[in-house]
């Protein structure tokens, strides 16, 4: 990314400025989701969408709508030596805690949601929305008490249920039902990634493996 007050470029994952005159500097990163649209458009019902720029549209620099399948075909090339760990361009949701760092391959969330794990010493978990593309990840201490969470069989939509109280809690993280109603879990960072470009800026990460905690 590159900004016109100074002309200075900026990486995209870390928001660190790499070359310019504000080399070194580093943007706030925000909270942010990835979701599907009608999951959107439930949780915010009143909430406005990006009208696209006519301009752009016209000249043709928008990605186009299969832009993913064509980045599978390109050659991954990267710097360091490449971690054959998984394949270079699986979906992974990073999540990076108190220096801390681990890769959940996206196949393992469908196979196994929610996932109860801890980073950096933070338990927290990760769930796959009923539309098996969104992902969220809380922190799962309440009140200084650890909490395991289940998804509600057959709910539509989803709800988790934590083993603890058997509260009910939907996809944004709040307890809807049972004794901790009204409470709010804390969201937690996560970037959905290919697993190359994930390696590159956490070299240190581990992998979330199935059955193993």
């Amino acid at each position: 990314m590159r900004d016109d007050e100074t002309g200075s470029w900026w990486q995209q994952v870390t928001g660190e400025a790499i070359l310019g005159p504000l080399k070194g500097q580093k943007l706030l990163p925000v909270v942010h989701d990835e979701l599907s649209f009608g999951l959107w458009k439930r949780e915010k019902p009143e909430g406005r969408v990006l009208k696209p720029d006519e301009a752009v549209m016209q000249a043709g620099l928008y990605a186009p709508a299969n832009w993913e399948e064509r980045m599978t075909r390109v050659r991954v090339t990267t710097s360091q030596p490449q971690d054959n760990s998984l394949e270079p361009r699986a979906l992974v949701v990073g999540i990076t805690l108190n220096g801390a760092s681990t890769a959940y391959p996206f196949d393992a969330l469908l196979k196994q949601s929610p996932i109860i794990d801890s980073v950096g010493g933070v338990p927290i978990f990760i769930v796959v929305g009923e539309d098996k593309k969104s992902v969220r990840a809380f922190e799962r201490s309440v009140d200084g008490r650890k909490l395991e969470f289940f998804v509600k069989p057959q709910a539509a939509p989803l709800i988790l249920v934590d083993g603890e109280t058997a509260s009910e809690w939907d996809f944004s993280g709040n307890a809807t039902r049972g004794p901790l109603a009204g409470h709010q879990l804390k969201k937690v960072s996560v970037l959905n990634d290919y697993w190359f470009d994930w390696k590159a800026y956490h070299p240190n990460t581990s992998i979330y493996q199935l059955g193993t905690r």
